[in-house]
C-alpha cells in the first residue's frame, strides 16, 4: 500500500475514532437517563425504549471497533 492511501486510511481511523467517542457518551447519556428513572417508568414503554437505544447505541460503538481493527489491520499489513 502506498503512502497516500495510508494516509487516507489514517484520516478514516481519526474520524471514526472521534464518532466513536461521540457514540459513547450518548450511549452513556442514555444509560444514565434510564438509570435514573423510577423502577416502575424503567419497564414502561418509555423505559424499555431508552433502554433499547442505550444497547443499540453500544452495538454501535462495539461495530465502529470492529471497523478500526480492520483499518488498522490494513495499514500495517
Amino acid at each position: 500500500m502506498n503512502a497516500q492511501r495510508r494516509k487516507s486510511i489514517q484520516e478514516v481511523i481519526d474520524q471514526l475514532t472521534d464518532l466513536q467517542s461521540t457514540v459513547e457518551t450518548l450511549k452513556d447519556e442514555e444509560q444514565e437517563a434510564y438509570d435514573n428513572l423510577p423502577e416502575n417508568l424503567q419497564s414502561s414503554e418509555r423505559g424499555e425504549a431508552m433502554s433499547e437505544a442505550a444497547d443499540n447505541l453500544d452495538s454501535a460503538y462495539n461495530s465502529i471497533d470492529e471497523v478500526l481493527e480492520y483499518l488498522n489491520a490494513a495499514i500495517e499489513g
